[in-house]
């Protein structure tokens, strides 16, 4: 994994002071690290009973649509609000800089599907978190939750023990 880790670019004390971000557009910009990272994730899934790709706005969008497409099942768009023009369901969450919110359209998933929720990066989990219970609000049974980055400082994870965790990469700090 050192191959896509060494694409990411970390910005330090962004988007304040003592916070190392981990920019990810940088590995997206590289094709072939970026058609490996989408592989590799959709092959930790490949064979097992999934319904529906959930990507969380936006960076979910760009790793979970290719991961749907290479698995062959649906993608279900969770937003950030006000962007989804159908009946919705949304849910407050806390991340690490503020208070944000989330929802999904109402009837995106029926009872009982199987799902998949996909982001680039657990932090302190609170996103994940939030968009796990949008989809089982809505119906959704959630299968694992994948990451390309986890921040194992944080310990997002704690927030999440109730569902499988897949991610291919680790950096330690904020």
């Amino acid at each position: 994994m050192e191959d896509i880790k060494s694409l990411i670019r970390t910005i330090p004390n962004f988007p304040k002071e003592g916070i190392e971000f981990r920019d990810l557009t940088t590995l997206f910009l590289d094709g072939e690290g970026f058609q490996k990272t989408v592989s590799r994730m959709a092959d930790a899934y490949r064979g097992q009973p999934i319904d529906k790709i959930v990507g969380i706005e936006s960076r979910g969008f760009i790793l979970g649509a290719p991961m749907a497409l290479e698995l062959g099942v649906g993608f279900v768009p969770v937003r950030k609000p006000n962007k989804l023009p159908g009946e919705r369901i949304g849910v407050e969450y806390t991340l690490e800089y503020g208070v944000d919110r989330l929802e999904i359209h109402s009837d995106a998933l029926t009872k009982g599907e199987r799902v998949l929720i996909v982001d680039d990066l657990l932090a302190t989990g609170g996103t994940m978190e939030a968009a796990c219970r949008l989809v089982e609000q809505v119906g959704g049974a959630i299968i694992g939750c994948a990451f390309v980055v986890e921040l194992t400082d944080l310990k997002g994870r704690d927030k999440l023990t109730n569902y499988p965790i897949f991610k291919l990469i680790d950096f330690e700090g904020e």
